[in-house]
């Protein structure tokens, strides 16, 4: 691992305490005092980072609830990001929840009430024409950009301003789970209005009180973004975050043959998505192009995902046509089918011929499908009646809810043990604790984006990408999925623990580069060693 990159620039006194960045706290030694002007700010101890980092884990064990501890991490972050990374990478297991889903979605909900201190940049639609000049007020040198507009936030609709705990949640994780250098990520809420009554009623809210702007006018809004970040951070990656349907389509098309972007939603949800079926076919021996998968829901993650198998299936072997008819969506109007009217430019792909069928239950009982995959954020819609019927057609049927938070989710872990007798291969969007049933404990993980959306940036940004490409993403599904070990299937985990997330990271990002590489979408020649070259551009938080 490298050592954090020298500072940009080197404040001395109470400017280098308030800088989160160089922060050390009672961490800072005698010399330091001395040479930073730092004596008298400090009481006289001096604290090891480890010490730093239990006691911040004894006052955390205190609190009362998940927000609570959600703000007391978030005070961290703003004040010592090194010993905030320290506390995360450490304990990964109970902190991510914590810091992302399923607590993030909450804070999100409160986060007017909850606001401490601005981290990134707020870009609202009354900065049109002055997008340049905000996006250079940034002191840092950006690699990667996570933006967000907070229209679909998590299951939970529209959020708008409130919805920049995402971006922030997720440069989070990027630093934590594959060693980007905080100084390199740069949050980003473009604040076009939101149409949440509730929002723009509630005195606490800190966003642009009207309606959103759309059509020709945020089109605009988002080009001037595009083109001022990239001309301010030349190469620059840029993250499309919890844009709405219409958006994240339209954006992820108009953009990714010429600039260095992705969609998480689309995208990443679609890579581990797959990973987590090629884990399952490890346990019950099937082959991909075999499976027929039925999806509740047809938005980006349901086509992102059903896009992705597709190609993996074609991989396989099977024709395009073919390997379409066995991914089938299912929507608010039932299962998406050829004729049906008002269908969007997504769906039409898997708008296969078939009567209509109104529900979700009948559709499984037509189709037969080996696995089903819950992304439409409908709370408890796995009902045991699903998940029985599952469990009739298949000897070891696939069960993904994905949906989050919690309350969103298809069915709980322990419904879709209990509902197949102990059979299901399970996922979920949510983290669950293990399920005891029969004598046998039941280890689910969950089939969460953070598996891949590290990995595949620190991979696009040591290889110099100027693409993101899918197959970067069926690479990271692969070595996703190597990366499960017989004892983890053995337990029903489909995805490995989450303390080997670093190490998980680092194989992701090799192979994203190597895909780079290989396509002539990097800078330079390959290196010799490139899980090395990867790992040597990882930070670590230590003083």
């Amino acid at each position: 691992m490298s050592a954090p990159t020298p500072p940009t620039y080197s404040p001395r006194g109470l400017a280098l305490l308030r800088d989160p960045l160089l922060n050390k706290g009672t961490g800072f030694t005698e010399q330091e005092r001395d040479a930073l002007g730092l004596r008298g700010f400090l009481p006289a101890g001096v604290m090891s980072m480890q010490a730093q980092a239990e006691r911040i884990l004894v006052n955390l064990r205190s609190l009362s609830n998940d927000l609570e501890k959600f703000v007391a991490l978030n005070a961290l972050h703003d004040r010592n990001e090194a010993l905030f990374f320290r506390v995360v990478c450490d304990n990964i297991d109970e902190i991510q929840p914590l810091i992302y889903t399923p607590t993030v979605g909450l804070a999100c909900q409160k986060y007017g009430l909850i606001f401490q201190r601005p981290r990134g940049l707020f870009i609202s639609a009354n900065d049109r024409g002055r997008i340049a000049e905000i996006i250079a007020n940034w002191p840092y040198r950006a690699k990667l950009i996570v933006v967000t507009d907070g229209e679909r936030i998590l299951g939970l609709g529209d959020l708008g301003a409130n919805g920049m705990g995402i971006p922030v949640g997720k440069l989070s994780l990027y630093s934590a789970c594959a060693g980007i250098h905080p100084e390199e990520c740069l949050p980003v809420m473009l604040d076009v209005g939101t149409n949440n009554e509730e929002l723009l009623n509630d005195p606490y809210y800190i966003g642009l009180r009207q309606k959103r702007i759309a059509g020709v006018a945020y089109d605009a809004f988002v080009d001037e973004f595009m083109t001022a970040a990239r001309a301010a951070f030349p190469g620059v990656l840029i993250q499309f975050e919890d844009f709405a349907n219409h958006a994240a389509f339209k954006l992820l098309h108009k953009y990714r043959d010429d600039a260095c972007v992705f969609n998480d939603d689309i995208q990443g949800t679609a890579a581990v998505a797959l990973a987590g079926l090629f884990s399952a076919l490890r346990i019950n021996g099937g082959k991909l192009r075999d499976q027929t998968v039925l999806f509740l829901g047809a938005g980006e993650a349901a086509t992102g995902i059903a896009d992705l198998v597709v190609s993996a299936m074609m991989a396989e072997g099977l024709s395009e046509a073919d390997a379409l008819r066995r991914n089938w969506l299912t929507d608010s109007r039932g299962l998406v089918v050829k004729g049906r009217e008002n269908l969007h430019g997504h769906k039409l792909r898997y708008a296969h011929e078939q009567a209509p069928i109104g529900d979700f239950l009948t559709a499984i009982k037509t189709l037969k499908p080996t696995a089903i995959i819950g992304v439409a954020a409908v709370g408890g819609a796995f009902t045991p009646e699903v998940l029985q019927t599952m469990a009739e057609l298949n000897e070891r049927p696939i069960i993904f809810a994905l949906s989050n938070p919690t309350s969103k989710a298809e069915c709980s872990a322990e419904s879709a043990y209990r509902y197949t007798r102990g059979r299901a291969l399970f996922a979920c969007g949510s983290p669950y604790d293990p399920v005891k049933l029969d004598g046998k404990t039941f280890v689910p993980r969950q089939g969460n984006n953070s598996y891949i959306f590290p990995g595949v940036g620190l991979g696009v940004i040591a290889s110099g990408a100027r693409l993101v490409t899918d197959e970067m993403f069926m690479a990271a599904a692969h070595t996703l999925a190597n990366s499960v070990t017989g004892a983890d299937l053995e337990q029903g985990s489909l995805y490995p623990a989450l303390p080997r997330i670093r190490e998980v990271s680092a194989h992701i990002a090799a192979a994203v580069a190597g895909v780079a590489y290989q396509n002539s979408l990097a800078v330079g020649p390959a290196p010799n060693d490139l899980l090395g070259f990867v790992e040597s551009q990882m930070y670590d938080a230590r003083y």
